[in-house]
């Protein structure tokens, strides 16, 4: 197992702890990590788009002008694919972009991902983070004593209003909980901050 220090809210080293080695210390699988993330955008999609075809739009009805004798190509509708304000060829039609991936599948992925912040030496462990009240500058500071630029991903065990708000206005910088953690916020950020009870959760809950 991996050793990493763990930190107090005044960026001093006050212990030192080890990584679970079934979460941090697995044998990165991109494949897996790679399918999470498709999984996760495709299932972000709206799919309301919709266009119309020549028998939806509005217009035509009569033949524009006679079959032939007029020197020009013959013409059905004025709402055709070719003529100004006509229907859309093959166009997108509202669907639904959704599909699922097997449960070993997005687990192996999670842990991959936490394999490779720890491998990258980006993951820094917080004892007892807690604010007092929600202000910006509180976790400004504590983001500061931490030497964490603005891209960081905190980790915590469970709803903490005053940690969710005071972190809200803080450029990408993002707040999850263990359960609600993914593949897709972890590489998208470049620290992961993980508080003590959040990585003996992680443990229990994906080990």
């Amino acid at each position: 197992m991996s050793k990493v220090n763990v930190f107090d809210m005044q960026g001093n080293i006050v212990d030192e702890i080890e990584l679970d080695e079934n979460i941090f210390g697995v044998e990165v699988n991109t494949y897996c990590m790679h399918a999470a993330l498709v999984c996760m955008q495709a299932n972000a999609r709206q799919g309301t788009h919709s266009t119309l075809t020549k028998s939806e739009v509005s217009g035509g009805g009569r033949k524009p002008r006679r079959q032939k004798g007029g020197g020009c190509a013959r013409q059905g509708s004025t709402r055709s694919a070719q003529w100004r304000h006509g229907g859309i060829v093959f166009g997108p039609t509202p669907r639904d972009y959704s599909f699922t991936i097997p449960k070993k599948v997005k687990r192996n992925a999670l842990k991959s991902a936490l394999t490779s912040k720890a491998i990258d030496g980006s993951v820094i462990v917080v004892k007892d983070l807690k604010l007092d009240t929600f202000k910006t500058k509180n976790m400004v500071a504590v983001k500061n004593s931490l030497k964490v630029d603005d891209s960081a991903l905190l980790v915590i065990p469970g709803r903490d209003e005053n940690i969710v708000r005071s972190s809200a206005n803080i450029p990408a910088f993002t707040t999850t909980y263990v359960n609600t953690l993914n593949v897709y916020d972890i590489l998208r950020h470049e620290k992961l901050i993980v508080t003590v009870d959040a990585l003996q959760k992680i443990s229990e809950v994906y080990a």
